[in-house]
């Protein structure tokens, strides 16, 4: 009977290591997503204003 509460016991704690861990996966999602949205929406706000349509030159040239 003992050997059964220790099972019961160890299966909660799992069961809330494994909430938590769906809890923190969420919320990391939650934060990536915003930022994702925020920083396309401050590049499509400032789309307009640069002088030319073409995109920026890579910083160093590429190796032969």
């Amino acid at each position: 009977m003992f050997e059964y509460e220790l099972h019961q016991i160890r299966s909660a704690e799992l069961i809330r290591e494994a909430q938590n861990h769906r809890l923190a996966q969420e919320a990391l999602r939650g934060r990536r997503a915003a930022r994702r949205a925020a920083r396309e929406s401050a590049q499509h706000e400032s789309e307009g204003q640069g002088h030319t349509q073409r995109p920026r030159r890579h910083r160093f040239a590429r190796a032969a």
